[in-house]
């Protein structure tokens, strides 16, 4: 990261804590006033590092979402759930996830990159759910409420679609038309759809 991507935001405030965050495409960093150039580059660094460590948990590769996918199925599914595959797709737009049960394919949305791993985990749950279980009925949601963060997760989801504007039903049942047409699409194909 160049320099010219970081803010230093310095505080009379701020007597012992150094914290970084995004905004607007740069890094902003916010220290004490007090501190002398040297450590000011010194916690820049730290701070850099831990953001960059933080989002390569955030934002894993295929195969960590597969490693991580086995382990939920281990911890919550008693194993019987065994995904042959777990990516990351750009064409999920109307969905956070969705599988092919026949291979065992589990794809995520790109739009989950960067939220928090336990609501990354929560659809990886609901997905590899489907692998055993292809509707949404009462056998499916006992699966999945096996995961102790759903209700919270599913309403982290509502609340990130509502504040972006698109409508949100975290089961993946809707009204809307086109919706109920992809779904009936995904039953053709032998796919299930996770919560939008």
């Amino acid at each position: 990261m160049e320099a010219s991507d970081v803010e230093i935001r310095r505080s009379l405030r701020r007597r012992r804590t150094v914290t970084a965050f995004r905004e607007n495409g740069r890094v902003v960093v916010c220290l004490p006033s007090r501190l002398s150039k040297a450590e000011e580059r010194r916690w820049v660094q730290v701070m850099l590092d831990r953001l960059a460590a933080q989002e390569r948990r955030r934002r894993p590769s295929d195969d960590e979402l597969l490693s991580r996918a086995r382990e939920l199925s281990r911890r919550y599914l008693d194993g019987r759930a065994t995904p042959s595959s777990v990516r990351w797709s750009s064409a999920q737009r109307a969905r956070w996830g969705s599988c092919t049960p026949s291979d065992g394919s589990i794809r995520l949305s790109d739009r989950l990159r960067g939220l928090p791993t336990w609501v990354t985990d929560y659809v990886l749950v609901h997905e590899l759910a489907h692998l055993l279980v292809s509707d949404h009925g009462p056998a499916f949601w006992d699966l999945v409420g096996r995961y102790p963060r759903t209700e919270r997760a599913r309403g982290f989801l509502d609340g990130y679609s509502h504040a972006a504007g698109r409508p949100s039903d975290s089961d993946g049942d809707t009204d809307d038309e086109s919706d109920v047409d992809s779904v009936a699409d995904d039953l053709v194909t032998g796919e299930t759809g996770a919560a939008d």
